[in-house]
């Protein structure tokens, strides 16, 4: 890039970070099939989009609300699914059947505190003295 058109642009946008999250969206803007509006040159996108900034040929209020849009994100929250829930409710139910608390059910997917323990008695037949001392 050239520093001539850096500092041509940051005339116009003042904050760096503006300047490089402007020119950013207006490149892959470019990139995505948008109609540049300064000669290319054999230049480059994010050198096309920083000459159309410097030479205001772009609306940079519209380039803003399009680099906000970018940045903003929807969450979904997980919701439990249904199938999960009714899984929940017939564990509870067999259980309370069964003679048991239903505020004592409780789900274990793995559970990897007990992994590579054995029962107290796994080797209870086997006699670790040594009986045939000489």
């Amino acid at each position: 890039m050239a520093r001539v058109t850096i500092e041509d642009c940051v005339t116009k946008v003042p904050n760096r970070f503006e300047l490089v999250m402007m020119a950013s969206q207006r490149a892959r803007d470019v990139s995505a099939g948008s109609a540049i509006t300064v000669d290319r040159d054999n230049d480059k996108n994010p050198v096309v989009a920083l000459r159309e900034i410097a030479d205001e040929t772009i609306d940079l209020a519209e380039l803003e609300e399009a680099v906000i849009k970018n940045l903003q994100s929807y969450v979904e929250m997980d919701e439990p699914e249904e199938d999960e829930m009714d899984l929940l409710a017939i564990q509870q139910d067999h259980y309370v059947d069964a003679g048991g608390d239903s505020a004592a059910v409780m789900v274990i997917d793995s559970a990897p505190e007990l992994e590579g323990t054995l029962a107290p008695d796994a080797f209870g037949d086997v006699d670790v003295t040594d009986d045939d001392k000489d």
